[in-house]
């Protein structure tokens, strides 16, 4: 995706929302966007900030929140109780193998996987909205 098509489809979001576009709520998509990583809104907040760009936390958390309401980013809960964030502009999908010592996060795709996650959908009638994959145990480095 373009980054003029990014900018005019969340400025239609915040628009649809009753907000305003707000070099702020910009700065919070750019951020998004700008690393693949998967980041704490705090970590978000601080990178902000440290470009000497305005902005509140509350700003931050709201803005992300609409960031994942209408796709830009997805939220993650990786079992510790601290959401991150990523990224889905040009982010095809992945799922997460995370580890519970050091909380290095690994991204896979298993087409196979995939396909089995259909045909138990299909076979209890369930047609698939979406789904969340993570495997969690300990990486190389921490056995």
């Amino acid at each position: 995706m373009t980054n003029e098509k990014l900018l005019s489809d969340f400025k239609d979001v915040l628009k649809k929302e009753g907000l305003k576009v707000t070099p702020q709520r910009i700065a919070v998509l750019e951020e998004i966007i700008k690393d693949k990583g998967h980041r704490e809104s705090e970590d978000i907040y601080m990178a902000i900030k440290s470009r000497k760009t305005h902005v509140s936390r509350a700003t931050v958390y709201r803005t992300l929140d609409i960031l994942v309401q209408n796709g830009f980013a997805r939220k993650l809960n990786l079992g510790d109780g601290r959401a991150r964030y990523e990224t889905k502009i040009d982010s095809p999908h992945h799922d997460h193998i995370i580890c519970n010592e050091c909380g290095k996060i690994i991204e896979f795709v298993n087409d196979e996987i995939e396909k089995m996650q259909e045909e138990i959908a299909k076979q209890h009638h369930f047609k698939l909205q979406q789904h969340i994959h993570q495997l969690f145990g300990l990486c190389k480095e921490c056995q």
